[in-house]
């Protein structure tokens, strides 16, 4: 039994072994039937080393090959060197093609002074051998590390200066509100605040509220006050980064001045509009309102509730025409299309209209355009103006009627020669159309059209010269004959303002002044 046991060992044993002679046989042969790949460094050789004929690629390390490997530039290994070496060594390509002639060269990188690169250049039996090093480092490093690694600190360098270079307030802090780092600005401004005696200290002073940042919302504006006193403004800007708070703070001086000088002149404006009896509304780009004075008020009863909501153009027109302060067309329709086409003639300028309002007012509105696409309307109440001038007209009517009921004929001319007023026994002695525009007319023309119906006489351009002379002037009589044989009492007079009055009656068969009507009259008869 002990003997069966021993020899069922011995048998497990050798089979064992030979499997484990089996595994190691197959590795051998995997690992002889690998080719080596043909170069002439050595694998372990972390040299970053690269070996051209030309510019063709002969031969090159595994750091070398890394280092293309990585490049993103299309084309021969050559131009994928160059590409990656160019941004480190000036005047590169001018050097290369020195080489044959001078047979080699060693550069330092220019935008790292700390710690530059080295690049050995030599022609060694017509092929270009270039060695990439870093002589800070004691051991050689792959070529693909160290291009990384290099552009990662220049990146981190330049970062660095770009912060501590910029002209506004940045910081960073945790839940609890300690500031665990600020840019080289935040440090300084913190002395600004500090007290006589007083250093900086981890955590560093806090400038602003704590709320304010706390809020993470853009465009927060908050003042602070140097030890002179003197204020300034900053607008902060704060972002979650994990569990901390990115802050940033820009000096906002300029834009507070700017903002309250616009106040002021708006409160300026304001106050100007106010004592203004025409009403007036500004309209933005948008057509809505933006600005209106107390006159508006008045003038259309909107309340001032409804203005300072900023509403619409056609709203404020809605309201108006609510409260029958706007002339109401036949139909909706084309009351919504006139005001369109008010909105245009308004934006180009060309808006300006008298309203008749049912209840009897008169309103003058004009539209005119802003700066920006924005609408100014204006609304006056003209109601009194209107009337007087209605009044006027009827002074004029009645003054008109009055003269035409004399029968002496006669008109009256200005300084300047034109004629301001005639009756209609004028019209009738002359043969002329009364309703002739008055300042269509002058002396010249006028005693002209006399002239060529009267025999020839002198006294016309007496006349002429009477009316042009305004010195020692009197009164004088004349008489004419016209060209069917009547004659006619010629009486022209001086006027104030230097105005001349010329009068004209027909003289009867008697001798005696004849009415220019009742001979019109007998005339007509015969």
């Amino acid at each position: 039994m002990q003997t069966d046991w021993t020899t069922e060992f011995f048998l497990v044993f050798i089979a064992l072994i030979a499997a484990a002679l089996a595994i190691a046989t197959i590795a051998f042969l995997e690992r002889r039937g690998k080719r080596r790949p043909l170069t002439a460094f050595a694998e372990d050789t972390a040299a970053t080393i690269f070996l051209f004929d030309g510019e063709t690629l002969v031969d090159s390390t595994p750091s070398a090959r890394a280092l293309l490997a990585t490049s993103v530039v299309t084309g021969t290994a050559w131009a994928k060197l160059s590409a990656a070496l160019a941004p480190h060594f000036s005047d590169l390509d001018e050097k290369l093609s020195r080489l044959p002639t001078e047979g080699g060269f060693t550069v330092y990188s220019t935008l790292s002074a700390n710690s530059p690169l080295l690049l050995q250049a030599e022609l060694r039996g017509g092929l270009t051998r270039l060695l990439l090093a870093d002589p800070s480092q004691h051991g050689e490093s792959s070529g693909q590390d160290l291009m990384a690694q290099r552009a990662m600190q220049e990146e981190i360098d330049m970062l660095r200066d770009t912060v501590a270079r910029a002209p506004f307030l940045m910081w960073r802090e945790r839940p609890n509100g300690d500031i665990v780092w600020a840019n080289a600005t935040y440090m300084l401004q913190a002395t600004e605040v500090l007290g006589k005696g007083q250093d900086l200290t981890w955590p560093l002073p806090r400038l602003f509220e704590r709320l304010a940042s706390a809020q993470g919302a853009a465009g927060q504006r908050q003042k602070l006050v140097s030890k002179q006193g003197k204020p300034a403004w900053y607008d902060l800007s704060s972002f979650a980064d994990g569990e901390e708070r990115l802050t940033f703070a820009s000096l906002a001086d300029q834009a507070v001045h700017t903002e309250t000088a616009l106040r002021d002149f708006m409160m300026t404006l304001t106050k100007t509009f106010a004592h203004l009896h025409v009403g007036l509304a500004i309209f933005d780009k948008d057509r809505q309102l933006i600005l209106f004075n107390p006159a508006l008020l008045d003038l259309t009863g909107l309340p001032a509730e409804f203005l300072a909501m900023r509403p619409s153009l056609l709203s404020v027109l809605d309201g108006m025409r609510d409260r029958n302060m706007i002339p109401e067309p036949k139909d909706y329709r084309s009351w919504r299309r006139q005001m369109m086409e008010m909105e245009r003639a308004a934006a180009s300028g060309l808006y300006e209209e008298t309203w008749s309002l049912p209840g009897g007012q008169t309103y003058r509105v004009i539209g005119r355009p802003h700066p920006n696409g924005a609408v100014a309307l204006m609304i006056e109440d003209i109601s009194g103006e209107m009337l007087r001038t209605r009044r006027y007209q009827a002074d004029l009517e009645l003054s008109q009627a009055a003269m035409d009921e004399v029968e002496e004929a006669f008109a009256v001319f200005s300084s300047a020669g034109n004629l301001v007023i005639s009756n209609a026994a004028c019209a009738r002695l002359w043969q002329n159309h009364q309703d002739t525009a008055l300042s269509d007319e002058t002396l010249r023309s006028v005693s002209a059209r006399w002239k060529a119906q009267c025999a020839p006489s002198a006294i016309w351009a007496d006349l002429e010269d009477f009316a042009s002379n305004t010195d020692d002037r009197a009164t004088w009589l004349a008489e004419v004959r016209l060209l069917d044989g009547r004659l006619v009492d010629c009486r022209f007079a001086p006027l104030s303002g230097g105005a001349t009055m010329t009068a004209f009656r027909l003289r009867d068969a008697k001798g005696g002044p004849k009415a220019v009507k009742d001979q019109d009259a007998l005339r007509k008869r015969a």
